[in-house]
């Protein structure tokens, strides 16, 4: 290595060093946990309720993650994103192979569902407004999902859900696209559990 390669690794040092011990701790602190936070499979769920022919039919999706880095004394800079693999849907066998296909949800080539969220606003003890952006199939709407959340043993709970409208997002087409075979809205829930959340 030369003097002068070994002058400059020697001034980044330095100056990361500085830039370090220049943040406070609590500060450090703090940012160190909200990059922790992260969702607990086992204890989560996303389930929908669609309706064929008016009879509801029941699923949920498997395979799903979330990105947070929420803080409720922060809310400003608060982020949560949110991913569902949309193969991973569950309602029978038949069903979950229709729904891989183009006219539904074109898994091979929009794999995921995506949420997020643009501004977070706390309505009430524990209660949050979450505005964000929604995208299915390659089509964006804005939502707002009010959420509940609940701390416990380390852990923190929120529970919500929306209604959309599959046609907002090119999902069912063809004959299925008739509201009167396929209702147009479809109610979604959640239950999420996160470790790493700051006290609510």
């Amino acid at each position: 290595m030369t003097p002068s390669l070994r002058l400059t690794g020697a001034l980044a040092l330095a100056i990361a060093t500085v830039v370090t011990l220049a943040t406070p701790l609590p500060a450090r602190a703090q940012a160190a946990a909200l990059a922790a936070q992260a969702l607990v499979p086992a204890q989560s769920e996303v389930t929908f309720v669609a309706r064929q022919l008016g009879v509801p039919l029941n699923g949920r999706f498997k395979a799903f993650s979330v990105q947070s880095t929420f803080n409720p004394k922060a809310l400003a800079t608060s982020q949560v994103g949110f991913s569902i693999d949309l193969g991973s849907v569950a309602i029978n066998a038949e069903t979950d192979a229709e729904l891989s296909k183009p006219d539904w949800f074109h898994t091979a080539r929009f794999p995921k569902a995506t949420f997020q969220s643009t501004a977070i606003k706390a309505t009430g003890p524990g209660r949050y407004d979450v505005a964000g952006k929604l995208s299915i199939k390659g089509q964006a709407r804005d939502l707002v999902v009010p959420v509940q959340m609940t701390q416990a043993n380390g852990l923190t709970t929120a529970v919500g859900g929306f209604t959309l409208k599959r046609l907002d997002f090119n999902v069912g087409g063809g004959d299925w696209g008739d509201p009167s075979i396929v209702a147009n809205e479809v109610q979604v829930k959640f239950k999420l559990t996160l470790k790493g959340v700051p006290a609510l």
